[in-house]
């Protein structure tokens, strides 16, 4: 391709083919080639950093709004690197005309978000372009955190008989965006599921968690493809086990969208060993975050580097990447 498309933004194959071929040939270095969702930098205290940028559309969505997501997004991809969020940056990239009013709503909800996660704003930048130049407000951040452990939280500790666990239901942030972006309506309402991983993670974080990721843009099919990839495993789901808010499997029915590709903005999953598999389970089930966890399926050394869905009616899929855009300006 000679120019970018919507669908290099899309988490998905093509975002991980500009990365490679292009951001990485000329950038890379130890840091960058962890590509994890954060760098773990040397020094005495093994931090962890990461950046974010959302451009999401529409600013206000049911759960949630562009500044808990900024908020929540930075600080899970700390979070699911094993690490203890505590500082993050804000820099506002604002157009000419946004109302002050919303811009207010925004840093109140990202102030509100701080607090419920546990992190501090140390610094920040403002610009503003002209109008038209932007869609009314652009976020960027960077967030600090402290490892909790010497042992890497990474895709090289998967091993064949781990078990792979999610917090709760799949894609209820992608199927929130849509719906308030093109004026859905659902019986039941669904909300985005945006939350602060980390005040979960804390409940369960021990020996036994081997990977954790948050299937943010790509979904959970991209995911768990990446990490197989870079284990170099295979991994089979259950699809009787996966958790799904019955209006999010009405969406996908009536649009035509996979399930697995759908965007969360308060999910993580976890791939544990056998033996803490079920403490693991308890324990994010007797948290809020994680009433709704499930099971969903196991890391195997058959067909290595791909990921099988075992459907209900027992036949199976391979669940592949993203390919192309789900969603444009889903975070």
């Amino acid at each position: 391709m000679e120019y970018i498309t919507l669908a290099h933004g899309s988490g998905g194959r093509l975002s991980r083919h500009l990365i490679e071929s292009l951001i990485a040939k000329h950038l890379g270095n130890p840091y960058l080639d962890q590509m994890n969702d954060a760098a773990i930098l040397p020094s005495q205290h093994k931090i962890a950093l990461t950046t974010d940028s959302f451009v999401i559309s529409p600013l206000f969505f049911r759960g949630g709004d562009i500044g808990k997501l900024a908020v929540c997004g930075t600080v899970n991809d700390l979070t699911v690197s094993g690490a203890i969020p505590e500082y993050l940056t804000l820099a506002l990239i604002l157009e000419e005309g946004l109302a002050i009013a919303d811009l207010e709503r925004i840093i109140v909800s990202i102030a509100a978000t701080a607090r419920q996660a546990r992190v501090r704003i140390v610094c920040g930048d403002t610009k503003v372009v002209e109008r038209g130049n932007a869609d009314k407000i652009y976020i960027n951040t960077a967030g600090i955190g402290f490892l909790r452990t010497d042992v890497p939280v990474s895709p090289a500790q998967v091993k064949p008989g781990d078990v792979i666990l999610i917090n709760g239901t799949i894609g209820d942030h992608g199927i929130a965006v849509l719906a308030d972006r093109e004026g859905l309506e659902f019986e039941t309402p669904v909300c985005s599921d945006c939350a602060p991983l980390n005040i979960l993670v804390d409940q369960f974080f021990g020996p036994g968690v081997k990977c954790m990721r948050d299937p943010t843009r790509g979904g959970v099919g991209t995911i768990l493809n990446e990490i197989a990839r870079q284990a170099d495993v295979g991994m089979i789901l259950y699809e009787e086990s996966l958790p799904v808010h019955p209006a999010v499997v009405g969406a996908c029915d009536m649009l035509g969208l996979e399930l697995l590709h759908l965007a969360n903005e308060g999910k993580v999953l976890v791939i544990a060993s056998p033996e803490s598999a079920d403490e693991i389970l308890a324990r994010m089930r007797g948290h809020e975050l994680g009433r709704q966890a499930a099971k969903i399926g196991v890391v195997r050394a058959e067909d290595a580097g791909r990921v099988v869905m075992q459907t209900a009616l027992s036949a199976k899929r391979i669940v592949g990447m993203l390919e192309g855009e789900h969603l444009p300006r889903i975070c």
